[in-house]
C-alpha cells in the first residue's frame, strides 16, 4: 500500500519562502504588541478536556480535537457498554489562546502584576471543515489585558490591532464593534426567554453569512417563537452599513438607543460604545471602528464589548475578541475583568499573498561560495566564514564534483545575486572572482576587499 505524501486535510507544509513571509508578519505583530506594553506568554498545546469544555458554546465544543485516554484507562473505558466522551478522552488540543490564559492567570495570580498585559503567538487546533483561509491548524496572535474594567483597555487593544494593520499596509478593513449587553437587551425586547439566549446568539452570529431569512429559519428551528422572531428581525436591521463615509456610528447608536428603550443593559452598553469611540478618536483605530449591532461572536464567555476585523474582499472575519469578565472565575474563586483580541493571521497571510503584498526582491542569501573539489574545500569554507564575519549571508556549494555551470544554476534557483568563485588560480593570485548573476559581469577582487565589494554590488 502506497503512503500519501500530502499533509492531512486542513493542515499544511510551509516551504522556506512561506516560512519567511510568515515570520515577517509575526515579527511586525510582535513588535507592535510589545510597543503597547504587552508581555509574551506560552502555554501547552494540550489542555485537560475539563478545562476546554463548556467555554466555547455548543458549536465550539464540537470542534475540539480530543485526545484518547492511554493504556489501561483506555482499555477500561472501551470495556464498558456505553462509555462517555470523558471516559474515552481526557485531554484536548488547544482550541484558542484565551481559555489557557484564564487557567494560567488563576494558577499564577500571585506571581503576576495587578494588570497583566500578555500577548501570545502560537498554533491552535479545531476540527473544522477546511476552506479558503480556514484550516484545522492555524496560528493566533492574541493580546489580552487582565485586571482592569476600564474602557481604556478596549481602546488600547483596538489601537494595537489597527497599528498592526497599518504597519502591514493592509487596506480595506474595519473593526466591527458591538456589546453583548446590547444584544441581551435586544433579546429581552424580543421577549426571548433567558434560557434561549445562547440559541438566539448562535443564530444572530450567522447574520452576515445567511441573511435575515437564514437567521429567521434557524431561530424557529431552535424553538424560538414566531412572535419573538417578528420583533427581533427589525431590531437586527438597525444599521447604516455601507462604504466608509456613507454611515455614521452616532446615527446607528441613536437608532439603537430608541430601540432598546429603558432596558438598563442596553442603555449602559450604548453609553460604553459612545465612550470607547471618544477614547479611540486620537489613535490609529479612530477611522476603522464601525458600530455593528448584529455582531454576536459565537463564543459564550463574552460579557461586554465584542469586536471583529472584517475585510472588503473576504467573507469571514480576520480576527475577533471582546471582554470576558467571567471566564477567569471559572478557574478561580475570585473573578477578574479581562478583555482581549485574537488576530486571524492565517487569513491575513492568504489575503496578503493574493494581493501581492510581499516583497519578492530581497534574496534569502547574499553570496554563494563555489566549490572546486574535495581537497580544496577548506579554502572555500575559510572564505565563507570570512564573509559571514563581515555580516553577509553566505551559502557554500556543498557538492564537490559539479561544474561551475551547475553551481551557477543553483545560485539562480536560490535567487542568490553574487557568486564568489575561488579556485587554485584565484587563491595563488590572492583574489576572488565575483560574478554578478543579474548582469553576468565578472571581476577579480583582492581577497581583503571582497566583503566590501559584495556589499556594494548588493546596494
Amino acid at each position: 500500500m502506497s503512503v500519501s505524501t500530502k499533509p492531512a486535510s486542513g493542515f499544511r507544509d510551509f516551504l522556506p519562502a512561506d516560512v519567511r513571509r510568515r515570520e515577517y508578519v509575526f515579527s511586525v505583530i510582535r513588535e507592535v504588541y510589545e510597543s503597547y506594553g504587552f508581555e509574551p506568554l506560552d502555554t501547552p498545546c494540550f489542555e485537560r478536556l475539563t478545562t476546554l469544555l463548556g467555554k466555547y458554546g455548543e458549536e465550539g465544543d464540537q470542534l475540539i480535537f480530543k485526545i484518547l485516554q492511554r493504556g489501561r484507562k483506555l482499555e477500561k473505558a472501551l470495556g464498558t457498554d456505553d462509555p462517555s466522551e470523558t471516559d474515552l478522552a481526557d485531554m484536548g488540543m488547544r482550541y484558542d489562546l484565551t481559555v489557557p490564559l484564564a487557567r494560567v492567570y488563576a494558577e499564577y495570580r500571585n506571581d503576576l502584576p495587578a494588570i497583566f498585559k500578555r500577548y501570545q503567538i502560537a498554533p491552535v487546533w479545531r476540527a473544522d471543515r477546511p476552506q479558503r483561509g480556514r484550516f484545522r491548524e492555524f496560528y493566533q496572535c492574541d493580546v489580552d489585558v487582565v485586571g482592569s474594567e476600564s474602557l481604556i483597555v478596549e481602546a488600547e487593544v483596538t489601537a494595537a490591532l489597527a497599528e498592526v494593520l497599518r504597519r502591514l499596509e493592509f487596506k480595506g478593513t474595519r473593526i466591527h464593534l458591538n456589546n453583548r449587553q446590547l444584544l441581551r437587551a435586544v433579546i429581552l425586547r424580543a421577549k426571548i426567554p433567558i434560557e434561549k439566549e445562547g440559541d438566539a446568539l448562535v443564530a444572530i452570529d450567522k447574520l452576515d453569512k445567511v441573511g435575515l431569512e437564514g437567521v429567521q429559519k434557524e431561530l424557529l428551528e431552535r424553538d424560538i417563537s414566531q412572535e419573538s422572531v417578528d420583533i427581533l428581525l427589525p431590531l437586527l436591521g438597525i444599521t447604516t452599513k455601507g462604504e466608509p463615509g456613507s454611515f455614521t456610528n452616532e446615527a446607528t447608536l441613536d437608532a439603537l438607543e430608541e430601540a432598546v428603550g429603558d432596558i438598563e443593559e442596553g442603555a449602559q452598553a450604548i453609553a460604553d460604545m459612545r465612550k470607547l469611540l471618544r477614547l479611540a478618536q486620537d489613535g490609529p483605530a479612530a477611522d476603522l471602528l464601525f458600530i455593528d449591532p448584529y455582531l454576536a461572536r459565537g463564543l459564550s464567555y463574552y460579557t461586554g464589548s465584542i469586536f471583529e476585523i472584517r475585510s472588503d474582499d473576504f467573507s469571514g472575519s480576520l480576527g475577533g475578541g471582546g471582554r470576558y469578565d467571567g471566564l477567569i472565575g471559572m478557574f478561580s474563586k475570585k473573578s477578574e475583568p479581562a478583555c482581549g483580541f485574537s488576530l486571524g493571521v492565517e487569513r491575513i497571510l492568504v489575503l496578503m499573498e493574493e494581493r501581492g503584498m510581499f516583497d519578492a526582491t530581497r534574496p534569502d542569501v547574499d553570496v554563494l561560495v563555489t566549490m572546486w573539489d574535495d581537497d580544496f574545500a577548506p579554502n572555500s569554507l575559510r572564505l565563507a566564514n570570512e564573509l559571514r564575519s563581515q555580516g553577509l549571508r553566505v551559502d557554500i556549494y556543498a557538492r564537490q564534483k559539479d561544474k561551475y555551470k551547475k553551481q551557477f544554476k543553483y545560485a539562480d534557483e536560490r535567487r542568490i545575486p553574487v557568486v564568489a568563485i575561488l579556485a587554485p588560480n584565484e587563491l595563488e593570485k590572492g583574489v576572488v572572482a565575483l560574478k554578478n548573476m543579474k548582469s553576468g559581469d565578472q571581476e577579480d577582487v583582492p581577497r581583503e576587499q571582497v566583503a566590501e565589494r559584495v556589499k556594494a554590488m548588493l546596494s
